[in-house]
């Protein structure tokens, strides 16, 4: 038996999908698939029915889980000792934040980092997801909601402010219960400021919805209409006025890392150089400036 085809066993019993665990492995479906077959060749049993909707675990196959869950869990724990205990302001490291943040907000900015310490290899990735850090998919988390985890330390380091935005040419001479409104799709409903607009809506239909916040502000800036966004995004946007900002929510936003992996000297560099971004764009993450 291969042991690493456990790794691959684990994955498509979280995701029931081989595209979705393929992305996580970063691989190629196929080579999930292959690897499942390799497995239950050298087991001798079955461990998935391959249906329609996906993978799912036979009787054996949850059997086997209980004893790879236990396995795993040890080898991540290891890893993120070792990691802790490191030497060094050199290697990767990985960071997960919201899509727009990530790509908007930090990317632009990490110069810094690589001015500070040119060694240490950034991988940011942009996702909506939680990750699990117990299992290495990050080593720090930025979010807008703080996690829930008795092995996270989580710290808030700022405060993202939003507002009720349209273009200058769109706006001009609109009353504000006059706005065509744009918004997130239904999988989105919870998000705080969706709610709020809901509220503001006021029984309005939506004319556009989308689950992308850069499509939403595209959206805004083509004149479709008036939504909610971030003053990190709008900010040096000329093309924007705020129509509104009294009452629309704002969003914690959360630095997570895992107790163990915190200890780690490149981990902890990384860490501060993101509070440090964040705290010098203090002004814009809240909006000082929403434009007129």
């Amino acid at each position: 038996m291969d042991w690493d085809d456990l790794r691959y066993f684990a994955e498509l019993a979280r995701t029931g999908s081989l595209s979705a665990s393929a992305r996580t492995l970063r691989v190629d479906h196929s080579t999930v698939a292959r690897r499942i077959t390799s497995l239950e060749e050298a087991l001798g049993i079955r461990l998935f029915d391959r249906l329609p909707r996906g993978y799912v675990l036979t009787p054996e196959g949850e059997h086997v889980q209980e004893h790879v869950d236990r396995l795993e869990e040890d080898v991540f724990a290891l890893q993120r000792a070792v990691q802790g205990r490191g030497p060094g302001l050199s290697g990767t490291v990985r960071v997960s934040a919201p899509p727009a943040f990530a790509s908007l907000f930090l990317a632009p900015r990490l110069r810094l980092l690589r001015e500070r310490h040119p060694d240490i290899a950034l991988e940011l990735s942009g996702s909506n997801v939680s990750v699990s850090l117990t299992r290495r998919e990050a080593d720090i988390a930025l979010r807008l909601a703080r996690p829930e985890g008795s092995s996270l330390v989580t710290r808030k380091v700022a405060t993202a402010g939003y507002g009720l935005f349209a273009s200058r040419a769109y706006a001009s001479g609109r009353a504000p219960d006059a706005l065509d409104l744009l918004g997130y799709e239904e999988s989105l409903e919870h998000v705080p400021q969706q709610q709020w607009l809901r509220r503001f809506a006021n029984g309005r239909p939506f004319v556009f919805r989308t689950s992308d916040l850069v499509g939403l502000h595209s959206a805004v800036r083509a004149g479709l209409g008036a939504a909610v966004l971030p003053f990190f995004v709008t900010g040096s946007d000329s093309d924007l006025v705020c129509i509104q900002r009294e009452g629309v929510p704002r969003r914690d936003v959360w630095l997570v890392v895992h107790e163990d992996v915190r200890r780690s000297p490149r981990v902890r560099a990384v860490m501060n150089v993101l509070v440090e971004i964040l705290g010098r764009e203090r002004a814009l993450l809240e909006g000082d400036n929403p434009g007129e």
